[in-house]
């Protein structure tokens, strides 16, 4: 660690972190759960919100991916999404899903406003966004793809995504 010069918990923690807060709605795997909690991690993300169905930690399948990341990256859990929501919303956060609608903007198209707080939330890795979710958002974002299938595992696309915002911010 000390030749990648990462920081230690303690550091991180007293960080500054982006005003960006992931929601995991109904998601299924564990691994994508911490595949998302070290992604998050990874660019300093203030939080993660799992909703529903979705595993918690501590939680072996979890850990086994997110590599530690559940001590670093704060979580909460919300049995419904849309409370969730609405307390983000109370909060001054926009609601961005990341979901293919007929409304929905293409990733590369976005511009979100630099450092408005933002929640990007992600859906079941089969039924995407629920129909409670939708009309409740500000903005859906939809991610170009130009192979046979019509989505991204759920973890890559919050990948994708986290990396749009920070980089664009950066």
């Amino acid at each position: 660690m000390d030749e990648l010069d990462r920081l230690g918990l303690e550091e991180f923690r007293k960080e500054e972190k982006l005003p960006v807060v992931v929601v995991l709605d109904d998601v299924r795997s564990m691994h994508n759960v911490g595949s998302v909690f070290r992604t998050a991690d990874a660019f300093r993300v203030a939080k993660i919100f799992l909703c529903g169905i979705t595993g918690k930690p501590p939680h072996r399948e979890i850990q086994k991916t997110a590599l530690g990341a559940t001590e670093s990256v704060a979580w909460e859990y919300f049995e419904d999404v849309t409370h969730c929501l609405e307390k983000l919303r109370k909060q001054g956060y926009s609601l961005t899903g990341v979901e293919q609608t007929d409304q929905s903007l293409m990733l590369h198209e976005w511009k979100p406003t630099k450092h408005q707080p933002c929640a990007l939330i992600f859906g079941n890795e089969v039924s995407g966004l629920s129909d409670d979710v939708l009309p409740l958002l500000d903005i859906a974002l939809e991610i170009p793809q130009g192979g046979t299938k019509h989505s991204l595992n759920v973890a890559v696309s919050a990948g994708v995504v986290i990396w749009e915002l920070f980089s664009q911010w950066k």
